[in-house]
């Protein structure tokens, strides 16, 4: 089921169904990256967490929307927003997508992001003893990280429920996800 899940086009970002489909897409990375993990995949694990946040705040994005086109002063901010920070979320521009979802009531969220971007370093670069490319000396510590980020994910995702058209598929997913952090 996953694989057909994340296989599946994404609505356009101006369709009601975006914001689920990205829900689910990053329960489903966050899934993958805990099994990844089991398996003792850690820079693969590490990747499909940065890639389930990045899921997350597509969707967080796609949610404030209207929120986030007016805080922006220009129509270039804002055709940028609509057109590619929505769809795409630039890993370039994560940090100041986190930050400005702050600014709109998301509290603590770059931090957050920071540590999935460090994670997403560490899937390239692996461990790193000097910390020059990688802020991760082991496999531990990153191993650490993924399971924060996605109990963080799991978190805010629980938040969203009463904010987005909740289905039996998001909520097995999530059980799923739930279930498998603790084991």
């Amino acid at each position: 089921m996953d694989a057909e899940v994340l296989e599946r086009p994404l609505p356009r970002p101006t369709a009601e169904d975006y914001i689920n489909a990205r829900i689910l897409e990053s329960l489903i990375e966050a899934r993958l990256s805990l099994e990844f993990l089991g398996r003792g995949l850690v820079r693969n694990s590490a990747g499909k967490a940065f890639q389930a946040w990045r899921a997350f705040l597509a969707a967080l994005l796609r949610l404030e929307l209207n929120k986030l086109l007016q805080a922006v002063k220009t129509d270039e901010e804002r055709r940028w927003l609509m057109e590619r920070a929505v769809p795409r979320v630039p890993t370039t521009r994560m940090k100041a997508l986190s930050q400005m979802l702050e600014k709109v009531g998301y509290g603590v969220l770059s931090a957050w992001t920071d540590k999935a971007l460090n994670l997403h370093d560490y899937q390239y670069n692996g461990p790193d003893p000097d910390m020059a490319m990688s802020k991760y000396r082991n496999r531990g510590e990153a191993a650490v990280d993924v399971k924060l980020l996605i109990g963080e994910l799991i978190r805010r995702i629980e938040e969203l429920k009463a904010r987005v058209k909740w289905t039996d598929e998001l909520e097995n997913a999530l059980m799923e996800l739930k279930r498998e952090l603790g084991s």
